[in-house]
């Protein structure tokens, strides 16, 4: 077995991350979670689970993911940009590293039912890429309003063998979703695994999706000191946010190295106000969500406020405890990113770099380039490129489409 692998650390074992976590969740969901934490803690101590897990990286997920620096971007901004490339993931996106964990998982605990939620897609695709690959059965809830603006992620889990199960309650968006997918599994606690496609949720779930994210910043820290120097590391780390996995994987290797700043970047949607985006950690309120304790939207009244992005993958009221633990202690900076913003990145980094980003990733991107025309200028700027924007090609086609009517 190697040594690249995380094991549960004590204090979140207990379920908290600071005031955040928790498991705030029906009785009947109580023993499923103790079963699956008694699971996970076995699993992760057992090298043939750890030799299995690090040989479908490789073969399967085609891990490591290169770094790649940024020239053309670089040189137009005054700092070194470097891309994390888990866009040349399989199936195109982060997601596949803990759907894969969870997977493998899964089946070590016999579930062979497999409940999913997803928003951008990618989560349902890595969901159902796996139970093909493990022969187990897939249910994907999505969003209606989703469903629709991801079609062609809706096709590929089908073509997958998964069933995708739309949502046309609430806004139609990820929460509906994973509301729909929590339903499920209380009722077929008995026969179903849920495979959470975030660091949010219950506990044991956000430290889960956690350890099996970090393999991104392991292999990013690694790939720093090779390119720059053994004793160098990034100035900054740069991800998006939306539930936070992406940014957790690629932010949790780097927590004890206090030169490294870490930027998580939600969206800013369309502006501040209330529903017109979905900037929890931003503009957000401590509450529960979804079974954990962290930073939520909601009005007046305590309910959970509309979201909106031009992002499936960020529009999402809440996000992982770890991250409103990270905004509170200082260690990590929140800020957002315009939907106009992230739509200029990801026109950019497609003309200048030859890469079409993941609307998600995009928001990321656009920040960092602010970034180094300000304080960042002349230093190291890491940003980890969560997805392909294969997904997203059709949905930006037509909001070029409709701005050039409008123009006319």
């Amino acid at each position: 077995m190697t040594s690249d692998t995380t094991t549960p650390e004590a204090p979140a074992r207990r379920g908290r991350f600071g005031a955040f976590g928790g498991q705030y969740v029906p009785e009947t969901l109580m023993a499923a979670l103790a079963e699956l934490e008694e699971a996970y803690d076995t699993c992760m101590r057992e090298d043939a689970f750890q030799d299995r897990l690090l040989a479908l990286r490789k073969e399967f997920v085609g891990r490591p993911t290169p770094l790649y620096l940024a020239r053309n971007l670089s040189e137009r901004y005054g700092a070194s940009i470097y891309f994390k490339r888990e866009d040349l993931a399989h199936t195109g996106a982060h997601k596949i590293n803990n759907a894969l964990g969870q997977g493998l998982l899964a089946e070590r605990m016999g579930k062979r039912r497999i409940i999913a939620e997803t928003g951008a897609g990618q989560h349902g695709v890595a969901a159902a890429t796996v139970c093909a690959m493990l022969g187990l059965q897939c249910i994907v809830y999505m969003g209606s309003v989703d469903v629709e603006r991801q079609a062609l992620n809706v096709f590929r889990m089908r073509l997958l063998g998964a069933e995708v199960v739309s949502v046309a309650g609430g806004t139609a968006t990820l929460k509906d979703a994973i509301n729909e997918a929590m339903r499920d599994w209380v009722t077929n606690v008995d026969t179903s695994y849920y495979l959470i496609g975030s660091v949010v949720g219950p506990h044991p779930y956000p430290l889960m999706v956690r350890d099996f994210q970090s393999v991104i910043g392991r292999e990013a820290r690694e790939q720093m000191r090779e390119a720059l120097g053994p004793a160098t590391l990034p100035d900054y780390v740069v991800a998006c946010v939306g539930g936070g996995s992406n940014a957790m994987g690629i932010f949790h290797p780097f927590v004890d190295d206090h030169s490294v700043r870490l930027v998580g970047v939600e969206a800013g949607g369309r502006g501040s106000d209330l529903g017109q985006h979905a900037a929890s950690l931003v503009h957000g309120v401590e509450a529960v969500l979804h079974g954990a304790r962290t930073f939520v939207l909601q009005d007046l009244h305590g309910q959970i406020a509309g979201t909106h992005s031009v992002s499936a993958g960020l529009d999402y009221p809440g996000v992982g405890p770890e991250h409103s633990h990270y905004r509170n202690s200082g260690r990590a900076t929140y800020v957002c990113v315009s939907d106009q913003d992230a739509l200029a990145a990801f026109g950019e980094v497609s003309r200048v770099e030859g890469i079409i980003p993941a609307l998600e990733s995009a928001h990321a991107v656009a920040y960092a380039t602010k970034l180094a025309e300000g304080e960042g200028r002349g230093k190291v700027i890491l940003v980890n490129l969560s997805g392909r924007g294969d997904k997203d090609v059709v949905q930006v086609r037509e909001m070029m489409d409709g701005d050039r009517g409008h123009a006319q």
